[in-house]
């Protein structure tokens, strides 16, 4: 099992993953990866050299197709799971973003996305990613 903590604020050499909560016309925002069955929302792996916020606005465009939008950070977050080595933690920036316009193209693995009013059953990171939802929406974000 996965654990979340959350943070204000981490070293940004730490920041590991950029995680993009979105929403279109109202509605959540959620990808669903070809070789899954499963929705995640749009997030990914930083890049040498890359900002966090580079990640986060590159995520969101290859996963969504996003090419006008706002985003704003919400907060750091981490992920622990034990491991036989002991726990291991990673660090990630949280953002969310309201999309105006969207490509029909998408630019990743993502198969598609899926807009809806309602939270997904089949989270592809159930242990992660509803916290991370929760969190932004605590936080005032929608």
């Amino acid at each position: 099992m996965k654990r979340v903590k959350i943070y204000d604020q981490a070293e940004d050499e730490l920041l590991k993953f950029a995680v993009i909560i979105a929403r279109y016309r109202g509605q959540w925002v959620f990808c669903k990866h070809w070789q899954r069955d499963t929705l995640e929302v749009p997030g990914g792996h930083r890049e040498p050299g890359e900002d966090i916020e580079e990640t986060a606005r590159r995520e969101l465009w290859e996963e969504t197709g996003a090419t006008d939008y706002t985003i704003r950070p919400v907060c750091v977050y981490s992920v622990s799971s034990q491991e036989e080595t002991g726990e291991q933690e990673s660090f990630g920036g949280l953002y969310f973003a309201e999309i105006a316009k969207l490509e029909r193209e998408l630019h990743s693995e993502i198969e598609k996305i899926i807009l809806t009013d309602e939270l997904p059953g089949r989270w592809t990171y159930p242990d992660i990613q509803p916290e991370l939802l929760a969190e932004a929406g605590r936080r005032g974000f929608f």
